[in-house]
């Protein structure tokens, strides 16, 4: 009787062993798959709010790393392109921009985001038209006094090739037409930093990066806010894509999914000076077309 009872209770701890390095290594494989590091790369107009969601995702998903860098909106996109990082951010439709193959990449929109031009708080002028913008930044206006500010030359300050902050302003703020050579910055802090500090200087910027050390620019009357974006009344705007290479799975997914929840949207999105998309009454599509 004895030596049935100690055979059962050896069966049992076999059993119960196995059953343990089962729960084991189950845990370890899920531990495994909330692993990740990600990689967002591209818009700096773009730049404060993921960098503001990463950090609030990471707290709760210790496992997974994200990093947020800059560049603009031309890098994101070609580096998505080739698989050097998960997520390219951009200002831009991947359509917009020559040498990407955008049928390769998959359009997340997360926000929206207005830019202005601003000026020098020094310059003396705070309302302008469409036109004398177009004039200033293609060589036309020289000086503040012309428009009835100081008697100051015109300093243009302008993003570089392949921002998506400089593709925007030049769409819808100047129609189209080509700055005239100027100096170029790679970042939008860069910028904000010599135009506060540079007398006669003007630039553009993402709503999101406008404080009191600038005097933003009214165009016709209109000012840069949510309720002129939200209506295309101030048409200097445009989506925040972050692109992938292909459909997004486990924690990319995740955390795309975590940039449209309302953790974020009606949280860093607003406080930030982004739009929620919800929030626009107008649908712009990447030929420009509005409706």
């Amino acid at each position: 009787m004895m030596k049935k009872i100690i055979l059962a209770l050896a069966f049992s701890g076999i059993l119960l062993a196995g059953c343990g390095s089962g729960n084991a290594t189950k845990d370890s494989s899920s531990a495994k798959e909330d692993t990740a590091k990600i990689t967002a790369v591209g818009s700096t107009a773009l730049q404060p709010l993921v960098d503001a969601a990463q950090e609030s995702y990471t707290q709760d998903h210790p496992n997974v790393q994200i990093s947020v860098q800059g560049g603009g909106s031309g890098t994101g996109l070609s580096q998505v392109e080739s698989g050097s990082v998960e997520i390219g951010n951009s200002d831009v439709f991947a359509e917009e921009k020559d040498g990407v193959d955008a049928s390769k990449l998959v359009d997340h929109k997360v926000a929206v985001v207005g830019f202005v031009p601003v000026v020098n708080k020094d310059v003396g002028v705070k309302d302008i038209t469409k036109q004398q913008l177009i004039d200033i930044f293609t060589g036309k206006i020289k000086n503040w006094n012309e428009l009835g500010g100081k008697d100051e030359a015109i300093q243009v300050v302008n993003r570089a090739s392949g921002s998506g902050t400089r593709a925007t302003f030049e769409k819808w703020g100047l129609d189209g037409k080509e700055p005239i050579q100027s100096q170029e910055q790679d970042s939008s802090g860069t910028v904000k930093k010599i135009v506060a500090q540079t007398p006669g200087a003007i630039s553009y910027l993402a709503l999101s990066y406008v404080d009191d050390s600038l005097q933003a620019l009214q165009l016709d009357g209109v000012t840069a806010n949510d309720k002129n974006i939200t209506t295309n009344k101030w048409t200097i705007w445009s989506y925040e894509h972050m692109y992938t290479n292909g459909k997004p799975e486990k924690a990319l997914a995740d955390f795309l999914k975590y940039m449209t929840s309302d953790d974020i949207q009606s949280g860093p999105v607003k406080e930030l000076g982004y739009l929620p998309i919800t929030s626009m009454k107008v649908e712009r599509s990447s030929d420009g077309t509005v409706k």
